[in-house]
């Protein structure tokens, strides 16, 4: 059994030869190249492994992988630092004039999705032969419907889109997935339950709802105001990136041991440090210093995570069946991230601009990524796991690989400042 050092320096080791080849050979976006790399060394793993039984190498290099823990990874790791460093570098002036927009994109946006998704996979796996009870499909529609942020702002970084339009994308994908995390923590809980919702009333799963989503935007409102009121009676650059990791780490574990939605403090937290906290409580240097280091703890992360996205596809159990649903629920989730767009768009248009394109580009700017996964690898071993982890790897692929190399184009194509957003 490997050491978590030794992991570790195994990944970053692999990260680094990775992104190196496919800076001097490949040259695709850093993320996206590193997830199809690792996803080829997966499946040639694969082959190696039924190929040459006997050699001992690929069967080891292949159980390192599947000892590590990647929901835990991401889920308790990774991703509070990842939506830190996002929200850090959020507009909050610009981002407050889209509010509407963004809340209800990310709140009845993953509802409407969840909804949409939950009845078409219940009646798409028992055409392929693969059926997933009501409950489980929702509990899948839950974990895929929100826009990963990890994903997404990775994305965005290389697609130019007009100002409106990405802060509606930005602010969508770091809001959506504490609402999706707390939706399928709730329907996960029904599941398991095996009552069919028996308990879970309409009432009940509204005050858990709100109790964790508003719960964890306070928290990470308290938790932010005592960093921001710290690092405006010091200038140290130094103890001030410290108290900017004692922030993440302290308001995610709180959050967690409370039962509150540790991405949603965490999101609300970077805002205000990087706003308020940017402008009134850090000098140049530290403000230099600060965002400079999260810069970088973003691209590190980032870079380790999507190779390890391309190489969880060692944890699955191919099968046919499976194979099919796999396949149908790609369109399935589209639709729905079109109909998730659409009915806030059309509802708020009459008071609330949009840009020309908002609808197409945010359904295919909808990528799906890490949080999904690890969410479906969080599942208990039941049956159904096998098929909704194969169905989230599927759309996480999709979305990642070909929604993410062809957002730019759509968004060049489609996407137009006709007027300014209301002030």
């Amino acid at each position: 059994m490997l050491s978590l050092v030794q992991i570790v320096s195994i990944l970053l080791t692999i990260t680094a030869v990775f992104a190196w080849t496919n800076s001097k050979v490949f040259k695709l976006p850093n993320t996206i190249g590193l997830l199809i790399m690792g996803l080829l060394a997966s499946l040639v793993l694969v082959g190696l492994e039924f190929t040459f039984p006997q050699v001992p190498l690929f069967h080891q290099l292949t159980i390192i992988v599947r000892n590590i823990n990647f929901s835990q990874a991401l889920l308790d790791g990774m991703l509070a630092f990842l939506l830190f460093a996002g929200a850090l570098h959020v507009d909050f002036s610009k981002l407050r004039r889209r509010s509407w927009a963004v809340g209800c994109m990310a709140t009845f946006g993953v509802v409407i999705s969840t909804t949409i998704i939950g009845v078409a996979v219940w009646w798409a796996s028992r055409l392929v032969g693969a059926p997933v009870p009501f409950i489980w499909a929702l509990v899948f529609g839950a974990l895929i419907s929100p826009t990963d942020p990890i994903a997404v702002l990775s994305t965005l970084k290389e697609v130019a889109v007009p100002q409106t339009l990405e802060t509606d994308i930005t602010g969508e994908s770091l809001f959506n997935d504490g609402v999706g995390v707390v939706l399928f923590t709730i329907l996960l809980a029904a599941a398991v339950g095996n009552q069919g919702g028996a308990g879970f009333t309409v009432t009940h799963v509204a005050k858990l709802f709100f109790v964790e989503a508003l719960g964890g935007g306070a928290l990470g409102l308290l938790t932010g105001y005592i960093a921001y009121r710290a690092m405006r009676v010091i200038d140290d650059y130094g103890i001030e990136v410290l108290i900017s990791l004692a922030l993440v780490t302290g308001s995610y574990a709180l959050a967690s041991s409370i039962h509150l939605s540790g991405p949603i403090a965490v999101v609300v937290a970077g805002l205000l440090i990087g706003n308020r906290g940017a402008s009134e409580a850090m000098s140049e240097t530290t403000r230099r210093y600060l965002f400079a280091f999260w810069t970088l703890v973003d691209e590190i992360l980032n870079s380790v995570l999507f190779l390890l996205i391309g190489l969880e596809v060692l944890v699955l159990q191919f099968d046919l069946s499976h194979m099919r649903l796999a396949a149908a629920v790609i369109p399935i989730a589209l639709i729905a991230r079109l109909c998730a767009v659409t009915i806030p768009v059309l509802a708020l248009s009459v008071v609330t601009p949009f840009v020309r394109g908002t609808i197409l580009v945010l359904t295919w700017g909808g990528i799906r990524g890490g949080i999904s996964i690890a969410l479906a690898l969080s599942l208990p071993d039941v049956p159904e796991r096998t098929p909704i982890l194969a169905a989230t790897y599927s759309i996480a692929v999709f979305s990642i690989v070909v929604q993410g190399l062809t957002l730019s184009p759509v968004a060049k194509r489609f996407a137009r400042e006709d007027r300014q957003p209301s002030r």
